[in-house]
């Protein structure tokens, strides 16, 4: 657990312009960056926690040494969500075979599903099932969990569900001994304090309300598609991610407020109860969480023996491009440092 070498170009030595010049540049750019073919993906449907379908994409390489399963942030599909394809590439050049998916009210799990989101609580037994038949499908153990963002708290959800289901009684065709663990990028670890936080940032109420606008679009997609399962008027009420989790998510999920759902699903909280191996990547200066989470993160990984914990000065939020120093001194192909280092501790474990 330390502050790592990783260092970007000077002028991305701030946590704000490396977030946006992250998704308004480099999500443009970002192919040219990359030796690395798209991998030959087959479309598959799965079956979720609660027999919720979950779309997905599986490619398999020759004498595959591993499977790794993620999933992106707070919106987006597998369409647009660039970063991952990004790791979908990587991953499957180092010879892991590769599983994606859309998940729960996101892209064509959407059309699939009126289901909406639960933050980790159902997704992270969704991960395991995904991951159990991919298996069957020839995807080798060990497996690896990962996601960014809030993303990145539905893996840790989903390694605390590995450690669950493959102890239980159900048989999933998937043992502890398959699960290797879960690699995360700035995951989401507090959401009270967060959208507390970013709400009350200049900068960040604007983004925060960029965030809203893409979760009202996702709820009208779903009522589209399922016009039985939500109320247009509490969509029309949605107008923050708080808003969103109070009008449309709570009562299915039986909590009384919003803030007992952040609670609950809290990743911070979730940290002392891994077991598998856990790798987290986290800057100090990224804008979407509240700062005051970092002490609290560092004494609960120090905690817990499982974690390993790779705290940054600088990255941003999801950014973590290195300058040509940086690459040069870890030996990286391209400047994605956060994926390079998951792989790599992949590859150690």
């Amino acid at each position: 657990m330390h502050y790592s070498g990783y260092s970007p170009p000077p002028w991305l030595r701030n946590g704000l312009t490396m977030t946006l010049y992250t998704a308004l540049v480099a999500s443009r750019e970002w192919e040219k960056t990359t030796v690395y073919p798209e991998p030959e993906y087959q479309e598959t449907i799965f079956v979720g926690a609660g027999g919720v379908p979950i779309f997905g994409i599986v490619a398999i390489p020759k004498h595959p040494r591993g499977t790794i399963v993620g999933t992106y942030g707070i919106t987006g599909s597998l369409d647009n969500q660039w970063f991952l394809k990004l790791l979908g590439r990587k991953a499957y050049a180092a010879g892991y075979a590769v599983v994606l998916f859309d998940w729960r009210a996101h892209g064509k799990t959407a059309e699939l599903s009126p289901t909406l989101t639960s933050d980790g609580l159902y997704e992270g037994e969704d991960f395991v099932r995904i991951a159990a038949q991919a298996c069957g499908m020839g995807c080798p153990p060990l497996v690896w969990f990962t996601g960014y963002s809030l993303g990145g708290q539905l893996a840790l959800w989903a390694n605390k569900a590995a450690q669950d289901l493959t102890r239980g009684s159900e048989d999933l065709g998937l043992h502890f001994s398959d699960i290797g663990g879960a690699a995360v990028i700035c995951p989401s670890l507090d959401s009270n304090r967060s959208l507390s936080f970013l709400v009350r940032h200049p900068v960040g109420k604007h983004l925060e309300k960029a965030i809203a606008r893409e979760l009202k679009k996702l709820a009208r997609r779903v009522y589209q598609a399922h016009p039985e399962a939500l109320d247009p008027t509490a969509i029309d009420r949605a107008n923050s991610i708080w808003g969103f989790d109070r009008e449309l998510v709570i009562d299915k999920l039986g909590f009384p407020s919003v803030e007992a759902y952040y609670d609950a699903s809290s990743g911070l909280n979730l940290l002392p109860h891994l077991e598998k191996p856990t790798l987290i990547i986290y800057a100090a200066d990224d804008p979407m969480f509240d700062p005051t989470i970092v002490p609290d993160l560092q004494a609960a990984c120090e905690g817990n023996p499982s974690i390993e914990l790779v705290l940054t000065r600088y990255g941003g939020h999801v950014g973590y491009i290195s300058s040509l120093a940086s690459q040069r001194i870890a030996g990286d192909p391209d400047p994605w440092w956060a994926w390079n280092r998951i792989l790599e501790w992949c590859d150690r474990q």
